[in-house]
């Protein structure tokens, strides 16, 4: 008996500390003590991080539609919705919530992935498909919006507006004349040199492209044909925003920078048949397995040593490398096509002109 009352007397005293009976009531709600338990269990375990959010469902919890505010080590971060969350979470197929983890932690979780790893691997992707719809969708645009005279189609400061199927094109003031004077020191050690000459050809390139594309009879823009080279140049465009990106940041790795300022020499030079072949060299290089085999059998054999991981080409392995890597392909077809030169120089002289 004594140990029963010795019992009901802490309880009794634990209820008071928590708060939870009311003075004109003798009892109180289950919910009440678990709630409360578990307030105090998050203040305990909480490591440095608050969250205020705005729906007031406490720390560990995330509103549907709401997001909050996630300050951790004074750095203030926005909470995403818990729908977002999930999400994100489902396209890097990851799990929506671990076992024993809060909103929050989830969130963390997710947080840490795309620092790690921005870019998702969803596979093969269909980018032209999708750079098709917003040519489609442009086109559409057009047709519902309300046509105008033929005076307002000159804007207030005389320049005209962008026709109906035009592409989007940056302007570059330098010409190519201008490149060829400073490409003289190309490739002997200067390297901002370098990054200024191949960031410039290439968009250079991009310009007179979208140029030739917006100078084209309205009725061939609007076919499928050109609806599909729009597509194209729209694609190419997005493809090597990160390589022009890495230029301007002077992060692009050594080996593809050296590899790009070979290309873009020959290029100059117009020996297209030689920057294509430094173009493979960098693509797959001379590995006999450029998709990565590294082990072919349990036997030592003759040749052995070509197949290591550093005689392999891994250039292709990263999605954002390979999708710009193959924009500059397209520039380098482009420019044969721009600055013709002798056949014995030339890809597959007397062919008719690539859309891609």
């Amino acid at each position: 008996m004594d140990f029963l009352k010795a019992e009901m007397e802490r309880k009794r005293k634990m209820l008071q500390e928590k708060d939870i009976m009311l003075s004109t009531k003798k009892y109180f709600r289950r919910g009440d003590l678990v709630a409360k338990e578990k307030e105090e269990y998050i203040k305990k375990h909480a490591n440095s991080f608050a969250v205020k959010l705005s729906d007031g469902q406490g720390p560990s919890r995330i509103a549907d539609n709401e997001g909050g505010v996630l300050e951790e080590d004074g750095v203030t971060v926005a909470v995403l919705p818990r729908k977002e969350v999930i999400r994100r979470l489902r396209d890097r197929n990851e799990p929506i919530a671990l076992f024993g983890e809060s909103d929050i932690e989830a969130f963390r979780r997710l947080r840490k992935l795309e620092i790690s790893e921005p870019e998702i691997n969803r596979g093969l992707r269909n980018d032209f498909q999708e750079a098709m719809e917003r040519v489609d969708e442009a086109y559409l645009n057009d047709i519902l919006s309300t046509k105008k005279d033929e005076d307002d189609q000159q804007s207030d400061d005389g320049s005209s507006k962008p026709k109906a199927g035009d592409v989007k094109v940056i302007a570059e003031s330098i010409s190519y004349e201008e490149i060829l004077e400073l490409s003289q020191d190309l490739g002997k050690g200067n390297g901002d040199l370098d990054l200024k000459i191949i960031s410039q050809l290439l968009k250079l390139l991009l310009q007179i492209w979208g140029q030739k594309l917006n100078s084209r009879p309205e009725a061939e823009k609007r076919s499928v044909k050109g609806k599909r080279a729009s597509a194209t140049y729209g694609q190419t465009q997005q493809y090597l925003k990160p390589l022009f990106k890495k230029l301007r940041n002077k992060s692009i790795q050594d080996d593809i920078l050296d590899s790009l300022t070979i290309i873009v020499g020959h290029l100059l030079d117009r020996n297209y048949v030689i920057a294509n072949d430094a173009y493979l060299q960098m693509a797959i290089g001379n590995a006999p397995w450029p998709i990565g085999v590294t082990m072919v059998g349990i036997h030592a054999r003759t040749g052995r040593e070509k197949i290591f991981s550093k005689h392999v080409a891994h250039v292709l392995n990263d999605e954002t490398q390979r999708k710009y890597i193959q924009g500059l392909k397209r520039l380098m077809t482009k420019c044969q096509y721009f600055f013709p030169t002798d056949p014995s120089r030339c890809v597959e002289y007397g062919a008719t002109e690539l859309e891609f």
